[in-house]
């Protein structure tokens, strides 16, 4: 682990099911107006794609589309896209289309996503089952197997562009459970990992500091639930 680890936490882009909160849409891409987000982040944080030593992405569609365009300028300096570590983990939390990915033998047809090294996409990543189930705690274990992977990489910055419920899971605090906060698209939040926690299995993150936030804010499906079942939609 590299002393002082810097996370740059990331949600994607606006995608197709933020806009009508139309859950069906299977791997759900960017919107054109997504995309025009995502470019902007090597303008708004010039500094951290100078900064960033890896870049590591959810497998789903908008995922990485958004690190493509977000931090091209990053890429680029570290060697190209077969550079990005791509990690199932960080995939979204619940098991509707829109937050299920596709199989590694769909996205290797596709040229857009070809680039990227889908090595390590299993037969199982995207079956929602058992490790990767939308249950309480499977999420709570794949949120803490992120905090562990990325706490054992070498790197003192590394970039994580995700989703907002699974980044609320990850960004969890001792004793309160998942992070309330709403991610809007295409936002950039750096955090650390907790002095206290560090050595710890939790390994528990704090946040440093707010960074820039590319576009307005987009309903996950899990709030979407929560707002439903509350009568507020």
């Amino acid at each position: 682990m590299a002393p002082n680890s810097r996370l740059i936490l990331t949600r994607h882009a606006q995608a197709e099911h933020n806009v009508d909160l139309d859950y069906s849409i299977p791997d759900a891409p960017l919107t054109p107006l997504g995309k025009k987000q995502a470019a902007s982040l090597s303008r708004l944080i010039p500094d951290l794609q100078k900064e960033a030593e890896v870049i590591v992405s959810s497998p789903l569609r908008r995922t990485l589309q958004t690190t493509y365009l977000g931090y091209a300028p990053a890429i680029e300096r570290l060697g190209g896209l077969k550079n990005v570590v791509v990690l199932p983990q960080a995939q979204e939390c619940n098991d509707l289309p829109c937050d299920t990915g596709s199989s590694k033998e769909v996205l290797e047809k596709d040229p857009e996503f070809a680039v990227f090294d889908l090595a390590p996409l299993t037969p199982d990543w995207n079956s929602k089952k058992g490790f990767w189930a939308p249950s309480d705690e499977a999420l709570t274990e794949r949120a803490r197997w992120v905090r562990k992977f990325l706490r054992d990489r070498p790197e003192q910055n590394i970039v994580l562009v995700s989703h907002g419920d699974i980044l609320r899971r990850i960004t969890a605090r001792p004793g309160s459970g998942p992070s309330e906060y709403p991610w809007k698209n295409a936002e950039v939040r750096i955090f650390e990992f907790d002095p206290e926690f560090v050595d710890s299995e939790e390994c528990f993150l704090y946040q440093r500091e707010n960074v820039a936030a590319a576009g307005g804010y987009g309903l996950t499906s899990t709030e979407l639930e929560i707002e439903q079942t509350e009568g507020r939609l």
